[in-house]
This record gives C-alpha cells, sequence and structure tokens, in this order.
C-alpha cells in the first residue's frame, strides 16, 4: 500500500511540477553561434526563437509546446556534426539551421540517420537537397537559380568588361561561383580570371596584382562577407577600381564595417527582402524595438519555423517523417516569406533573386537595398 501511495503522489507531483516536459516538441538550432559568421548565428537563432514563441503562443503543434536548444557550428564541418550528434542524443526532433552548406550537407546525413527534420535557411549549395534523403528541405533558394540569375545580369549589363571569378573554396563560395562562371560560358562570355583563396585569408594583395595585370574590371566573388570586405578595402587602397558583385552571403550589414566605402555600388543577389512586405511590417517592428535588425536570414529562419508547425498540424502528427510528408503533400503553408510549397526534393516554390545595390541608407549608413 505504500509503495503504491508513494506512486500516486509521486505522479501527481510530476504532472503538477513538470509533466508536460516529457510532451513538449524539442527543436535544435543549429548555426555560427561564435566566429566570423556569428552575425549570421543570431540571424538563425532570433528568427527561430521568435517564430517558436508565437507558435507556443497560439497552442504549440497539435497541443505540444516547443522548446528549443541551440548548438553552436563555428561555421565548422567537423564541429557541426558534433552539433548534429549532439542533437540526436538529446532526442532533437527538428532542427533549424545550420547557416553554411559545407555544414548543413554533412550534418543532414546525420539527422537522417536518427529520424530528425531539417530545414535550412541559408544554405544554397544544390547537393543538399540533391541525395534524395527524407529529411532535407530550405525555405531559401538554391544557387543554381542564384547562379544564373547574376550570370544573365552580368551577361547583358558587363558584356564587354574583363571578368574576374573569385571563389573562397567552400562547398557555398565555390557552388556559387562556378554556376555563375557556367551561365557566363553559356552566354559565350569567358572570364579572365578564375582563383580559390582561403578562408580566413587577411592579405589579397597578390591576387589584387594579378587582377590589376589581366586588366579586371567586374569581380564576381563567391564566398561570405568577410573575405568579401577586405577584398573590397584592399581594391580600393590599390587604386583598382572594379565593380563588384556577389551572392547571399554577403548580405550581413557588417559587410560595411569592413569596406568602409568601399562597398558603395557593390551589387549582390538574394530574394526578394520579406522586411519590406507590408504583412510582416508589426513584426519587423517587433524585433527593431526589442534592438535587433530582422535582415537577411532572419525571417527565413522565422519561416522555417512556421513550415514545419504548419506541416505537423496538417499532418495531425509530430513525427518528423509524417511532416516530412506532409511539407511535400500538404501545402502551402503560410509564411512571413508567403505561401510556400516544397517540391519533392525539399526545395521551396518561392519567387527568385533579384538584384539588390548597396548604397547608404536614411541612417547614413550603408546597406542592401533592393533594385
Amino acid at each position: 500500500m505504500k509503495k503504491s501511495l508513494f506512486s500516486g503522489v509521486a505522479l501527481a507531483a510530476m504532472l503538477a511540477c513538470g509533466g508536460s516536459a516529457w510532451a513538449d516538441v524539442l527543436f535544435g538550432v543549429g548555426a555560427p553561434i561564435t566566429g566570423p559568421n556569428a552575425v549570421y548565428g543570431a540571424q538563425i537563432r532570433r528568427g527561430a526563437e521568435e517564430a517558436i514563441k508565437e507558435i507556443n503562443a497560439a497552442g504549440g503543434i497539435n497541443g505540444e509546446q516547443i522548446t528549443i536548444t541551440v548548438g553552436d557550428d563555428v561555421s565548422d564541418p567537423k564541429q557541426g556534426i558534433s552539433v548534429a550528434n549532439k542533437f540526436a542524443a538529446d532526442g532533437v526532433q527538428f532542427v533549424i539551421g545550420h547557416f553554411n552548406s559545407g555544414v548543413s550537407i554533412p550534418a543532414s546525413d546525420v539527422y537522417a540517420e536518427n529520424g530528425i527534420l531539417q530545414v535550412t535557411p541559408a544554405s544554397t549549395n544544390p547537393v543538399f537537397t540533391e541525395r534524395g534523403l527524407w529529411n532535407t528541405f530550405r525555405t531559401c533558394g538554391r544557387d543554381d537559380q542564384q547562379g544564373t540569375i547574376a550570370g544573365k545580369f552580368i551577361a547583358e549589363n558587363f558584356k564587354d568588361a574583363k571578368i574576374a571569378v573569385i571563389h573562397d573554396k567552400t562547398p557555398y563560395g565555390q557552388g556559387l561561383a562556378d554556376e555563375t562562371k557556367k551561365a557566363l560560358n553559356e552566354a559565350d562570355i569567358k572570364e579572365v580570371m578564375y582563383e580559390g583563396v582561403n578562408v580566413g585569408e587577411k592579405d589579397f594583395s597578390a591576387l589584387i596584382a594579378k587582377m590589376k595585370q589581366s586588366g579586371v574590371t567586374v569581380l564576381y566573388w563567391g564566398g561570405l562577407h568577410t573575405e568579401a570586405g577586405l577584398i573590397m578595402r584592399q581594391l580600393a587602397d590599390q587604386g583598382l577600381k572594379v565593380q563588384f558583385i556577389s551572392g547571399d552571403g554577403i548580405v550581413s550589414n557588417e559587410l560595411a564595417s569592413i569596406a568602409g566605402d568601399a562597398v558603395a555600388g557593390t551589387l549582390n543577389t538574394f530574394g526578394p527582402d520579406p522586411r519590406n512586405n507590408p504583412d510582416n511590417a508589426e513584426l519587423v517592428k517587433k524585433f527593431r524595438d526589442a534592438g535587433f535588425e530582422p535582415e537577411a536570414y532572419t525571417l527565413y529562419s522565422y519561416a522555417a519555423a512556421q513550415a514545419i508547425a504548419a506541416a505537423a498540424n496538417a499532418a495531425g502528427s509530430n513525427d518528423p517523417q509524417e511532416v516530412a510528408t506532409a511539407m511535400k503533400e500538404k501545402g502551402p503553408f503560410k509564411t512571413v516569406l508567403g505561401d510556400i510549397s516544397f517540391d519533392e526534393k525539399g526545395d521551396p516554390k518561392l519567387p527568385g533573386y533579384v538584384m539588390y545595390e548597396w548604397k547608404k541608407g536614411e541612417d547614413g549608413k550603408y546597406t542592401y537595398i533592393q533594385q
């Protein structure tokens, strides 16, 4: 009798104090929380956290609340795999992340083996969704789409230019550069330089000297904002005027703090800015009132959480594999990016890439403005 009475009291206490804990749905947010790309990690984390707060306030998914655990991959593939393994050990069911394609691709294998659904708001390398895995989705576009747009834009606007295609040797940077180069070559435009540099490199004087020798007037950069800013600044310091064009890896206002005035006139591709959507005005204001500018991938991350929640509710299940099926079959889902449907690979059906130009905003600071 004592044992049975104790068991009943213990059970009642657990239900009263935290019995819902085992019913929570666990989301992992994987991103570079520290390191040179921490600005993007902050975007992904803040977007996911705000979306999940709103989803929980509306009742959660299928009556269960969402809890979050964060993993810092430092933009390193090995660390990304460690984060993925920890998420699996912790019982994570859904992952929003990662930022780098070079991290998302190997991490997705770990997630697939452990029954975890992954939605990246930022990884654009086509390989991520081309391997036939059940669990890979993204709310951003792909580099074969982005590179085609960039190559066509360069071919139409700079057809007589001497073009250098430079990349950072990563799956994202080289992948985007190669897709852009492919589009240029198909338009019968041949680059005068094709070079790779190392992530973390600081001195680009040899590269710039070679560009001068080749008479380069347009530089297409496949890589992130850290190296891009240094290249821009050093180009200006050495008096070489080129039109700098890049992709979605430089969409951070931090670029201007690295490049200074040399950022003016830079062009880059990215999706239509969701901050400009009137339907998002209240949400954007909420972020800004909290002292955070929801630029770049913030709302893409927010949309990733929305899509998972909507698909789970549509499926009537929080089982990741059933949610993955619903994501492909039961859309479109309402998100801050607009109504999203996913194809059989996990790629979103969204408007394509557009061009941005870096100019001074109303506050006197440089930022990327949609053309």
